[in-house]
């Protein structure tokens, strides 16, 4: 492999490498997978013959990208259909099945965590409900509530105290 392909593709990767990985993850099911696909990315751009042949190299970046998040939902579709529903496997996952009242436990506490979220003022519960449903970062709720990261620290800790502590008296 030549210095300069080597060279292109890591400044490439230096200039877009954290976009890639955001790019990646927005589209990715299992946002864990990003860094690995763009380890493919950056693989698959070590293998092009003739870098200076590509005109747009950013846009040629994501449409590497782009065609493999593709490849991988496809990786990701054939697995899921693998299942094998014979009846003995079908009978085990029925059994496997969790009780009635772990059900109705679960909705109760459900309950419970909506009512909780609900005493809070707007910003702890945004911050929360960010974090845990969504799984965004810090900096990226603080982008969205127009605060710094740091307040949005304290808008979970203190969101989570209060919400600890209701569920607590509700036990």
């Amino acid at each position: 492999m030549t210095g300069s392909r080597r060279g292109f593709v890591e400044r490439l990767f230096a200039e877009h490498g954290r976009a890639l990985q955001g790019y990646l993850a927005r589209r990715l099911r299992t946002k864990a997978d990003a860094p690995d696909l763009a380890q493919e990315v950056y693989l698959r751009m070590l293998r092009v013959s003739d870098p200076d042949a590509i005109r747009n190299p950013q846009l040629y970046l994501y449409t590497v990208a782009s065609n493999l998040v593709k490849e991988h939902a496809v990786v990701e579709q054939r697995e899921a259909n693998r299942l094998d529903l014979d009846e003995t496997s079908l009978q085990q996952r029925l059994g496997e099945l969790p009780a009635l009242d772990n059900e109705l436990e679960a909705k109760e506490m459900t309950a419970g965590v909506n009512a909780a979220l609900e005493c809070l003022p707007s910003r702890w519960r945004v911050a929360l409900i960010l974090q845990y449903r969504y799984g965004l970062t810090y900096q990226e709720i603080a982008d969205r509530l127009g605060v710094s990261s740091n307040m949005v620290k304290k808008y979970l800790a203190q969101g989570l105290g209060h919400c600890r502590r209701r569920m607590a008296r509700w036990e």
